[in-house]
């Protein structure tokens, strides 16, 4: 049996042999002697699993859904033999490949911009596997790399198939977006080397050429410009500094104030440190210029006097130049503001009144008569008193001086000659000299009856209130010149004589 078996299978291999459509391809040919490495007897759905097999790189395309055999759809569910038939000779060409019709989108590479200008040969080299051609950029364009592969392989990143000087980089995912005017720049006018590293990235760097303050100004470019136009400044010095430019200031050059390096400069910001000799007060009113001048109108200053400061200007006062009482700087030196720190040259009193000059004038009418009331000082003015003119009692301005007794002022008017001392008031007042008052039997020990009511008062009163003090209260003292009796009964006169009549006697019993 076993010899007839082998019989039987060579046999049939010699049956396959002469059934054989032609030679297959050479590349198949070290397998037609084979045909069970690509045929399975009765079954032909098995083939393309035995092509698979052999043609690992298109099975793996295939599953991996990549490649001509993994995006085509016309290959996914068609046999293998329906596009590379064999057995057509050595020779055959059982690719099939029409270059001019290959839609090359179905590969891992697809065609765009110039690549479509370009031959197969140029990527495809003759007799290797299409496969195999390079994709990636440097692999064909290394030869073209103007940044000597500074910038690595990945062409992409930057550059599109369009064209090579298209580029698709995104400045604005590096550290130095592309701003304003930056975007119409050319990358070799920052890139001169085409390194594209290590590029500075100040203004100054680029820009120095162009500086017209020729560097006065630092390198700090963007302090003052910005990209979206060079002459546009968007620096605020109101808001980017702690001195805000109005009115004229606004109107400044740069210059006017700062010095080489303005961003270097400590400015003084007190108006005397630009204006000193501008100063028509020769410092005499200090540095704080601000504190009656704007500078919006500086010949016209807004201090005003009665809100800025503790003391109001009033009457004549507002007529007066600050220098007539601002004799030292104004703000260096703290002024008093009592009357006598300005008047005291002006006190027509001799400071015999005090400081307070203000208990009698006026800042509107100094010298006009004071508004002083008398009636709340030590000597109220009562009746005639309230008529007569200051210089009447006051022939000097040393008012304190002035004595408040009647005869200070009226020792001329005396008609007793001094007999009843300086004690005017106790008989006469102000309301009229004539109209005088005096109660003996109240203000004396010596009440007046009888006929001494009647009696002149100079009658009793020939000498001072001293000397008729010394005499007492006998009838003797004022009548010894009238005693008959020239003293022989003593000087008590009343034993026998009323005082209604001398000559009346009464009875010794």
């Amino acid at each position: 049996m076993l010899a007839c078996f082998t019989g039987h299978t060579a046999t049939a291999q010699t049956i396959e042999s002469l059934v054989m459509p032609g030679e297959v391809i050479q590349g198949h040919a070290d397998l037609e002697a084979e045909c069970s490495s690509c045929h399975k007897r009765f079954d032909r759905s098995a083939q393309n699993g035995l092509c698979l097999d052999c043609h690992e790189d298109v099975a793996n395309d295939a599953v991996s859904r990549s490649g001509f055999h993994g995006r085509s759809s016309a290959v996914a569910d068609s046999a293998c033999a329906a596009c590379h038939t064999d057995h057509a000779g050595r020779s055959a060409d059982i690719l099939g490949l029409d270059e001019a019709t290959f839609d090359h989108a179905l590969t891992d590479f697809e065609l765009l911009g110039k690549h479509l200008e370009t031959a197969c040969a140029d990527c495809h080299e003759p007799g290797d596997k299409r496969r195999n051609a390079p994709g990636e950029c440097s692999d064909c364009h290394s030869d073209d790399d103007v940044h000597k592969g500074n910038l690595g392989s990945e062409c992409a990143d930057c550059h599109k198939p369009s064209g090579w000087t298209d580029s698709t980089f995104d400045h604005d995912t590096t550290d130095f977006p592309l701003v304003g005017k930056h975007r119409e720049a050319e990358c070799r006018d920052c890139h001169e080397d085409q390194a594209h590293q290590d590029t500075p990235t100040t203004c100054f760097a680029c820009h120095a050429g162009d500086d017209v303050h020729e560097g006065r100004t630092g390198e700090q470019c963007e302090n003052c410009h910005n990209p979206t136009d060079w002459n546009d400044s968007s620096f605020n010095h109101s808001r980017d500094t702690d001195f805000e430019l109005l009115f004229k200031h606004a109107d400044l050059a740069c210059g006017d104030c700062h010095s080489e390096d303005p961003f270097e400069d400590e400015m003084d910001m007190a108006c005397a440190s630009c204006h000193l000799e501008d100063d028509e007060h020769d410092g005499h009113r200090g540095d704080q210029c601000d504190t009656c001048h704007a500078s919006n109108a500086w010949p016209e200053p807004f201090f005003d006097h009665d809100s800025d400061t503790d003391y109001k200007l009033l009457g004549g006062h507002q007529q007066i130049a600050c220098v007539d009482c601002h004799v030292e700087p104004i703000f260096a030196v703290e002024l008093m503001t009592n009357c006598d720190s300005c008047h005291l040259d002006d006190d027509p009193h001799d400071g015999t009144l005090g400081e307070q000059c203000s208990d009698c004038h006026n800042e509107t009418v100094w010298q006009d008569a004071p508004f002083f009331d008398h009636d709340l000082a030590s000597f109220p003015l009562l009746g005639e008193h309230g008529n007569i003119e200051c210089e009447s009692c006051h022939e000097t301005q040393h008012f304190a001086d002035t004595g408040s007794s009647c005869v200070g002022c009226h020792r001329e008017d005396d008609s007793h000659k001094g007999l009843f001392e300086e004690s005017c008031e106790s008989c006469h007042n102000p309301v009229a000299w004539d109209l005088w008052l005096f109660d003996h039997d109240v203000q004396t020990d010596f009440e007046l009856d009888g006929a001494h009511v009647d009696v002149r008062c100079n009658d009793c009163h020939r000498s001072s209130f001293a000397s008729m003090r010394k005499t007492g209260g006998r009838c003797a003292d004022c009548h010894r010149s009238d005693d008959i009796h020239d003293g022989e009964f003593g000087a008590d006169c009343g034993r026998c004589h009323g005082d209604s009549s001398f000559n009346e006697v009464r009875s010794l019993q």
